[in-house]
Formats: structure tokens, sequence, C-alpha cells
């Protein structure tokens, strides 16, 4: 279609931008010479030629993107790029392409799910690969694209506004689009090198320190263990992950405004951040005396260490773990997967419904028991200190209950491909969420290898769901998108 021509040019340059990301495996490849070489050849190859070719068949369309354009163009990226991103594995490890495509689009998404076994035995830039796909898809490609096609007379406006997380999309940070994408960049690069130091102090080895780094700050949840934490065993090292964990779980956006005003008074001022930290470290102790008294660990220290790290890890939505924790009372892991629904913040890596529409929703339910008693009153929704327009309240509303739908659609479709109900509704809620390990046959200490190629699928959906914050998928879904 002629119309969505500027479309495919902008894809077309931000193919290969991606392809340029697979030259760091690659280099780490023909360094160790770990026998995945070719594979890199021949997926860098295919990346850069199919991006150049979509940009030079439609070259010459230059106008800016439009509304419907930035829709488009986001759900091209987050379905098109895991296809290239899958080729290194399709080709060395030789895995369908179903559960090539599910590995690369849990990275990209920042879900942490895997269909991999054997993983400390994977050569390393395979590890490298995937944990980086989480650590760029973490902030998101579109905002790096859009700090950088500008320059190439693209606008990015649009597309920000259709990735970016969060139901105030119009906030800005800096006048200028260009500049609050690199900004939040910076940011974001500055806090994943502390992490990688931070890891390598605490005991890591340098490639675990980047490939953990890398996935902690997208709260991606790989490793390159099967036994994630567990292999490490480390209070230090699940001391930094949690400090990390928690500091990606908050907006960046409020980060960016700390270091530029090397001040804390944005957080303070943030409506998001007292609930998150508050919420989750108060569930932390419930859920350690919770399974300290059901005598799962005789020591409350040993039961608030492994609550701590799993909880903020599943709360997260990192997906990290470092014991089996469905094999605690069913209480702890269905908290943890709750809290995983709402409580890292607009403008984080995480994913699930943000804090800040599950405080709109709170409020808004708060006033309605309100009108009840007093139907003459009148009562605003207030978040930090301003009164939320009612086209952002129908639009929280209308977020939420999309959200329970396809929670609800879903878990029924996998139950009745035969998955048991626990397995089918943990692996929706952790998919749509982006948190990767659910219950049952998919928890923590197994993969989502034992997956029918259509559940996989299933998940693949919930998975682009979550990650682009359902209207964003279900816009281009609609016909009335693609009528002139």
């Amino acid at each position: 279609m002629t119309r969505f021509a500027p479309v495919y040019r902008a894809l077309g340059m931000i193919i290969m931008l991606f392809g340029l990301t697979m030259l760091a495996p690659l280099v780490v490849s023909y360094v160790t010479n770990d026998g995945a070489q070719s594979a890199y050849d021949e997926a860098f190859l295919l990346t850069m030629l199919s991006g150049a070719f979509l940009w030079y068949r439609y070259r010459n369309c230059k106008r800016d993107l439009n509304i419907r354009d930035g829709f488009l163009m986001v759900v091209l990226v987050w379905s098109v790029l895991p296809a290239f991103a899958a080729v290194p594995l399709m080709i060395h490890l030789g895995i369908s392409h179903t559960d090539a495509y599910f590995e690369t689009v849990s990275g990209l998404t920042t879900t942490g799910s895997t269909v991999l076994s054997n993983i400390d035995r994977l050569p390393m830039s395979i590890n490298l690969w995937r944990h980086q796909l989480v650590w760029v898809g973490g902030m998101g490609l579109i905002v790096l694209a859009i700090a950088i096609l500008p320059l190439l007379g693209i606008g990015g406006r649009q597309m920000f506004k259709a990735e970016t997380p969060g139901p105030m999309k119009d906030a800005k940070m800096t006048p200028r689009i260009a500049e609050t994408a690199k900004g939040l960049w910076l940011v974001y690069l500055g806090v994943s090198v502390a992490c990688i130091l931070a890891f390598r102090w605490a005991g890591m080895s340098w490639f675990d320190a980047v490939c953990h780094g890398f996935s902690t700050m997208g709260l991606g949840g790989f490793s390159t263990h099967d036994a994630s934490f567990g292999f490490f065993d480390s209070p230090a090292i699940e001391a930094v992950a949690i400090g990390f964990m928690l500091m990606a779980g908050m907006n960046f956006g409020t980060l960016f405004l700390a270091v530029n005003g090397r001040s804390l008074r944005p957080y303070l001022r943030d409506p998001e951040a007292g609930w998150f930290l508050g919420v989750t470290l108060l569930s932390v102790l419930v859920v350690a005396m919770y399974i300290w008294k059901d005598g799962v660990y005789h020591d409350f220290d040993t039961a608030l260490r492994h609550s701590a790290f799993n909880l903020v890890s599943i709360a997260t939505t990192t997906g990290y773990a470092s014991v089996d924790f469905a094999l605690w009372p069913i209480f702890a892991p269905l908290w943890m997967l709750f809290l995983s629904s709402f409580v890292t913040s607009a403008g984080s890596t995480g994913g699930g419904i943000k804090m800040m529409r599950a405080l709109l929703l709170y409020k808004q339910v708060y006033r309605e028991l309100l009108r009840a008693m007093h139907p003459s009153a009148v009562y605003n929704v207030r978040i930090g200190g301003q009164v939320a327009p009612q086209s952002i309240l129908f639009a929280v509303l209308a977020f939420a209950f999309m959200y329970m739908v396809c929670i609800v659609s879903l878990t029924l479709v996998m139950a009745f491909t035969g998955l048991d109900i626990v397995s089918a509704f943990t692996a929706v809620v952790a998919s749509i969420n982006n948190t990767g390990p659910g219950l049952g046959v998919v928890g923590p200490a197994t993969t989502y290898e034992v997956l029918e190629d259509f559940q996989t699928w299933i998940c693949i959906f919930a998975m682009l769901l979550g990650r682009l914050e359902i209207f964003t998928l279900l816009v281009v879904l609609t016909p009335a998108f693609w009528r002139k």
C-alpha cells in the first residue's frame, strides 16, 4: 500500500540499524571460535540486505509519519525484528522457527521466558545475543530510532507516543522528542554500566556480569545458567540485582530528571515511586513471614533473603529465580504474579498495567463510592496534585477492561488446547505482563519448551500484546485502521 510507503522506508532503516547490533555477538563468536560464526554471517547479511531493499524501494517517500503510520510502525518493528533476530538461533542451534521466534520475541519484549535448555553450554555469542536483545528492547528500539532517524529526515513524535508505556503519553522531559530519546538512552546506558560493574564487584565473571547487567536493566530475566541466580548462590550478587531491579522498575523519566537536576526531589514528586517501593517492600516482608511460618525455611533470615530476591524479580517483571518458588505455598507465587500485573511504574522497562493506571483505577473506584453516598458532591481524581482529565480516566478504564478480557480469553484458548488451568492461566499472565516464569509446567524450574507450537504462538501474541500495551496492537488489527 503506497499510503504506508514512509513506514516501509523507515522500517528498512530500522532493520539495518538492528542488523548492526549483530556485530557484537559476531565479533565474540570469531574471537572465541565458538562455531556460530557462519550463523551470524548469514543473519547479518540477510538483515542488512532486507533493510536496504526496503529502504531503497521507498527511498523517495519522505513525508512525516502521521498517527496511523506511528501505530503500524511500532507493530511492525516489534513483530518483524524478532524474525531477523531468530536467524542465528535457527541456523546454529537447529531449533524450529516457532521456538526461535518465541525466544527472540521474549528477549525484545523483555519477558525472559525461554524454550532453551542446557543454557550453560550455549556458545558465548548466542548467550550474549539473547541478553543483548533484552537490553535493546528494554528502553525500546523505537526510542533509539527516534534519536537517530530525525537526522535522516523522518519525524518521530507519533512513534514515541505509540510506543511509550503509561497512560500519559504526551508528557515530555525536553522540548524536542529526539533530545528526550537521547537523554533516556544516556541514563539507561549509564545505569547499565554501573550495574555491570556492581555484578563484577559482587563476584560474577565479566561475561556473566555483562549478560546479567543487560538482563537486569531490561527487566528481562534471561540468564547464562539453567539455574538462573541459584547458580551463584550469593547474597551479595542477589542484593545487587535487587537494587538495580528496583531502580529499573521505576520511571526512567524520573531518573533522567534526578540526574539532570542532581537531586532526589523528582522521586519525591513522582506519584508512583512511593507506592511502588511501599507495596513491593511490604510484600517482601509478608511473604517472608508467610513461608517462614509455613516451615519452608527454618530461619527468618533465609526466608527474607529468598522472598526479597524472588518477589522483587517477579513483581518487577524481571523473571529471575534463585529457588523454585513454585514449591512454596500457593499463596506466595500467586501473590508475586499478581504484583507483576501492576507494580512497575509507567516509563520503566517493566510490564503489566503499571502503577499509574492502578492508582487511577483505585481513585476512580473510591470516587464512585463517595458519589454513591453523596450524589450531588463533585470529586476530582488527582494524581501528583494534578486533576486527571476525564479522557485519561476513560482510557484507563478501557485498558483495564481489555487487559482482563485478553487474559481470560487467552487462558480459555490455552485450556481448550488441553493445558491444565494453572499452567494456562499463569503462562498467559506471565506473558502478557512480560514477566517470564509462570507456574505448573511453565514454572521457574522448567521452560516453555513443553508447550505445543499453537500454545507457543498464543504466548507470543500475549507477549506482543503486553509489550505494546494492548491497544497499539489491537488498533492495527481492526478493519477501520486499514480503511482510507
